[in-house]
Formats: structure tokens, sequence, C-alpha cells
């Protein structure tokens, strides 16, 4: 991906995830955007989209961060909203016995002390192997993973969801299922 692929796509991110409204796009409760009203907005923030612009970035996306619609008509975020626009309904499923998170050493007392919380997010992303999750854990520092007993954790009562992209969700983690190997 070249690195104006990278700002469109960080672009992309911030717009379909976090503010909508910083351009004077909405969303609906599926995270979903009209791309037309995409293109248009974009171009009010000096970002010249078109269809196929938008096709390569989500294409390309080796994280699936984007989906476009079957009719080709919209596009949204995969996961990781934190806009209240947003409400996807994920379809609850059993998780593997074990998931991974990612993140960095300096955030290890905080999550001690809390578990794992989704802060501005609407979940905790949990990632299904050790290499995605040192690469998460990479962004935010020294990375340390964190192996998290789902599979405990949904058979006494939590909820896990997969998004389309592949990763899980949950609302929360207790310090007592989460292991450093």
């Amino acid at each position: 991906m070249s690195n104006k692929d990278k700002d469109i796509s960080k672009f992309l991110s911030f717009t379909l995830r976090h503010q909508p409204e910083a351009i004077g796009l909405f969303l609906d409760k599926e995270g979903w955007a009209v791309i037309k009203d995409l293109i248009f907005c974009s171009a009010q923030q000096g970002y010249i989209l078109n269809n196929d612009i938008i096709c390569n970035i989500v294409d390309s996306s080796d994280k699936k961060r984007f989906m476009i619609s079957e009719d080709g008509l919209r596009i949204r975020a995969a996961q990781g909203h934190s806009t209240n626009q947003v409400n996807i309904i994920y379809e609850e499923k059993t998780p593997p016995d074990n998931l991974y998170h990612g993140t960095a050493t300096r955030f290890m007392s905080a999550i001690r002390e809390q578990g794992l919380i989704p802060l501005s997010r609407q979940y905790v992303h949990l990632s299904a192997d050790e290499e995605t999750a040192v690469q998460v854990g990479q962004r935010h520092g020294k990375p340390i993973v964190l192996k998290i007993k789902t599979l405990n954790m949904y058979e006494q009562g939590f909820k896990f969801y997969q998004a389309d992209n592949g990763v899980w969700l949950t609302d929360t983690v207790p310090w007592r299922f989460i292991f450093m190997d």
C-alpha cells in the first residue's frame, strides 16, 4: 500500500469509526455511509476520492477494516467504532478456547486493576493469533501479548461476537481470565 493509500485508509478509519460528523457525513445504526456522500464530504476536506480509489483501499486493507455493501452503494468500518451513531448488531458466537489481546507494557498496571475494557470503543478487540496481537501492541509501545481464556469466559456467561473481518469482540475481560505466557 502506498503512502497516499495509507493516508486515505487512516482518514477513512477516523471518519467511518470515530468522527463522521467531522466531515459532515451521516452513518446509519449499522455504520453504513453512502459512498457518493463520502466522496462529496471528503472532497470538502481535501481528500479527492472516487469509487476506484475506495475499492482499492477496501481490497488492499490487510486487516479488512472496511466493507462495501452488496449493492456497491455503501461502505462501513467492520468494527472499532467509538461514535454513538453506530450500534452494529453482531451475532453471538462461541469463541475458541483462547484468544489474544495485544497491548503495550505501559498499560499493564491498569489492566491488572480493571481487566480489559473498551475505553472509547464499543468493545474489547481480541485476535485469533498471537502474531496479530503483537502487531496491535506495537502500535502503542513495547508490545505484550495477553492470552485470554475465552471459552471459560463464555461458559460463565460472557458474550462474544466476531466482526466480518475476523476480529473477536466482547464487552470486557476481567483480570482472572488473562494470562501471560
